[in-house]
């Protein structure tokens, strides 16, 4: 894969979210995006930040930006921080 310059657009992806349902980049077509990687679930300075995004949930929508957190957690352990948190975004596999 190329490397990506500042204002390339992002290639397509597929992964599995908590739910265990299919999200791709493609479903957000011509929409704002947060994306945000993390590299483990459910530790402190993770947390604290999935924590903001959450409460800024009002805010991302009144601005028409969705979120989506990306981490290499399996979709149990994904499902389990959503759940303890209550982040309510969808959390994706990779």
């Amino acid at each position: 894969m190329a490397k990506l310059k500042i204002g390339d657009p992002a290639p397509d992806f597929a992964l599995v979210d908590q739910e265990n349902k299919t999200v791709r980049l493609s479903d957000f077509k011509g929409r704002k995006l947060l994306l945000y990687f993390y590299p483990k679930a459910d530790t402190p300075g993770r947390t604290k930040q999935a924590c903001q995004i959450r409460d800024a949930r009002t805010e991302l929508a009144a601005g028409g930006v969705a979120a989506l957190g990306i981490s290499p957690d399996k979709p149990e352990a994904q499902k389990k921080f959503d759940g303890k948190y209550g982040l309510g975004f969808p959390l994706l596999s990779d």
